[in-house]
């Protein structure tokens, strides 16, 4: 348990970080899109925010100085750096205090904050489990926690974590990971991590709001855009640390910025090296960050990889002609500052971006030389004309990853997609665009608004992504049990395609309509400050202080609960791993080998047992499980561990009770000390000999 001391120390760690970033990032904002107002600046703010976290992060990992101290001040420095600097340099100053606009509440908008809100607290609910037993999703237990455990333990971000040898894991981009052990390092625990990914599904929301913003359909958008998140698919994001819910927030970013911001580049003569390109296209700071945002989806989970590149090469292709080569520049070095770190490090650990593939066509290049492990690998193409299949396993997965209901969303989804490829020519001052927006709404348009296409294109390329990628369908041959689960990868293109629909040039002029008929408040003259210097940023510090106090009052007696039952009776796995588990959670400062994909709630309740899969390293990054006695007992005596836990996955009803490695810790110098099938957990007092085996 945390004292009451360690605990504010923790927030207040905390409050430091988020408060330091966003100042520094607002202040970027304010000079990379001075015109952004409401929302989309504060979205935009947050993207920023973000990446400076993760940069600062990367590059005191690199040097394995990502603890605690060293983070706090690198990201004081950063962020207090930035704005100081911008404010001497009068970034923010063109934005001014923002301009009087008509406000007011319309029952469309009050029915979309209602089912957003219901929405976001049935995510939050579904979190409650976790916080009363840890984190028990298989991925979350398998990477996710291990790579966020093994950057706080390290403190190096740079080197391969070696886990369970499937899929070559180690290789996956660990965007999410990091705000995972960020929270690790406020508290020495992983308290945020059950409930982290509620913030990432807020920020999905007001994403969604941002993109149906410039075409008066915001409310449609965000009530949507509840919808998709909330699919059976996506429910296993709840209190767990797994990401896709992280990369659909980024993307989504990535789509609202650019679509917001294509009025100001694209109308407005002239426009100054400080907004845009002048003439036409996005602005420059527009494609730096909508590009960032897109690389950091692509450097938090791999099927993100195409999406992000059609937006980045979509961003350059809708550049006017001239401009190109600069828009490339833009969107694509901001998409590599978002993303390239972890292909980098890939590169230099293993010689391949992508070590999962070993050749472009007759060339080979560099790539570990072993199989992918896991489930057999197959994707839903390959069973595209396989009926059996559809009505054994497909069907019955779509209903129960996208409810009943799910040829109504996939229709709708298609159909948003498919009408937003379909470009309309405007003329006239502000279009269908928001007139509610001063600075991106009132504007005169001559144009086809080719970002909508764009943003298509990219929910096509997301949902190509899933129907070719080898774990859409994994499982034995006309066996694909992996599908309904791997469903999590076309849910990104299901929420884009819902979120545009009411975008389309042929759907948004009707439902802006509706909205104003059935508008039942009194519209009233309001100040949108949002901008660096105004009041918006006393409105992101109340609410700042508001979270602190929560955070404070309600969080500490949570984080007990928490702590208190965190792997304490574990129900989730075999009984021997479960046992095991709960064995370790009173463990510490042990150094502790595993045979078991599942390695997170080894670590202990404070994190600090080093969990490591044995296993031994081989070329270009391969890692694989020793086969014979005197290696596997080579490879024990050389990590100098304390204890080993021998276990299968999972328990077979024609395999032997207990793994052979069992057999192979028997020895004088070691000692039994819980043995359920199919585990049994070793104390090791001297070193095995290898000779005896």
């Amino acid at each position: 348990m945390l004292g009451p001391g360690r605990y504010l120390l923790g927030i207040v760690e905390l409050a430091i970080l988020v408060g330091l970033a966003w100042l520094g990032a607002a202040r970027v904002r304010s000079r990379l899109l001075p015109r952004f107002e409401g929302a989309p600046a504060h979205l935009a703010t947050g993207v920023l925010a973000l990446a400076l976290l993760i940069w600062v992060a990367e590059i005191l990992g690199t040097a394995s100085l990502f603890m605690s101290i060293p983070y706090l001040l690198g990201v004081v420095v950063v962020g207090l750096g930035i704005e100081l600097y911008g404010r001497r340099a009068g970034w923010g100053s063109a934005a001014g205090v923002g301009e009087s606009r008509r406000g007011g509440l319309d029952l469309v908008t009050a029915a979309a904050l209602v089912v957003a809100a219901v929405a976001l607290v049935h995510f939050a609910w579904d979190a409650k489990p976790q916080l009363s037993s840890g984190m028990t999703g298989f991925d979350s237990t398998w990477y996710h926690g291990p790579f966020a455990a093994g950057f706080f333990q390290s403190g190096n971000t740079i080197d391969l974590h070696f886990i369970a040898p499937q899929f070559l894991a180690w290789f996956y981009p660990a965007n999410g990971e990091i705000f995972h052990a960020v929270g690790m390092l406020a508290f020495g625990r992983d308290l945020l991590s059950p409930l982290l990914n509620i913030g990432w599904f807020a920020g999905c929301l007001l994403a969604a709001w941002c993109i149906g913003r410039p075409y008066r359909v915001a409310p449609w958008s965000l009530a949507l855009a509840s919808i998709a998140l909330s699919v059976p698919a996506l429910s296993d994001q709840a209190g767990e640390a797994r990401n896709d819910i992280v990369a659909i927030f980024f993307l989504l970013a990535a789509v609202a910025i650019a679509v917001n911001a294509w009025g100001v580049g694209s109308t407005r003569a002239g426009a100054d090296s400080r907004d845009g390109l002048g003439g036409g296209g996005l602005p420059t700071g527009a494609l730096a960050v909508s590009g960032l945002a897109a690389g950091l989806a692509a450097g938090t989970k791999l099927n993100f990889l195409l999406p992000a590149a059609v937006l980045v090469l979509g961003l350059v292709a809708i550049a006017p002609r001239g401009t190109r080569s600069h828009a490339l520049a833009m969107s694509g070095l901001g998409a590599l500052a978002g993303g390239g770190y972890w292909y980098l490090r890939n590169l230099v650990q293993a010689g391949n971006p992508l070590p999962w593939v070993d050749s472009l066509g007759p060339i080979s290049v560099p790539a570990p030389d072993q199989a992918l492990g896991g489930r057999e690998a197959h994707s839903v193409l390959g069973y595209l004309t396989d009926g059996a299949v559809w009505s054994d396993w497909i069907l019955p997965g779509l209903h129960g990853g996208l409810w009943f209901l799910w040829p109504f969303l996939a229709a709708a989804a298609l159909a948003g997609l498919l009408l937003c490829l379909i470009p309309r020519r405007r003329t006239g001052a502000g279009g269908d665009r928001d007139p509610s927006s001063p600075r991106i709404g009132r504007v005169s348009w001559v144009s086809t608004d080719p970002v909508l296409p764009l943003a298509a294109l990219v929910g096509l390329a997301t949902a190509l992504a899933w129907l070719v990628a080898p774990t859409s369908a994994s499982g034995p041959d006309g066996m694909p049990r992996g599908f309904e689960s791997g469903l999590r990868y076309l849910a990104p293109a299901l929420v884009l395609g819902l979120v545009l629909l009411p975008t389309a040039p042929l759907l948004r002029g009707r439902l802006a309509e509706l909205a104003a008929r059935v508008s039942f408040v009194t519209h009233r003259d309001t100040k949108d400050r949002s901008t660096v210097g105004s009041g918006g940023r006393a409105w992101v510090v109340t609410m700042g202080l508001v979270l602190v106090a929560v955070a404070v009052v309600v969080g500490y007696p949570v984080q007990r609960h928490y702590l208190e039952g965190r792997y304490a009776d574990p129900s989730f796995t075999t009984p021997g791993l479960n046992a095991a588990f709960a064995w370790a959670r009173d463990v510490s400062d042990s150094r502790i080998a595993t045979t078991s994909t599942r390695q997170y709630p080894l670590s202990g309740t404070d994190l600090s047992n080093r969990v490591a899969y044995l296993g031994e390293e081989r070329p270009h990054g391969g890692f694989q499980a020793p086969t014979t006695c005197p290696a596997y007992r080579n490879l024990l005596n050389a990590g100098d561990y304390d204890y080993v836990i021998t276990t299968r996955d999972r328990l077979e009803p024609d395999q032997s009770p207990y793994p052979p490695q069992a057999k192979w810790t028997e020895s004088p110098s070691s000692q039994v000390i819980l043995k359920k099938p199919p585990t049994v957990v070793f104390k090791l007092n001297a070193p095995l000999d290898p000779s005896s085996c």
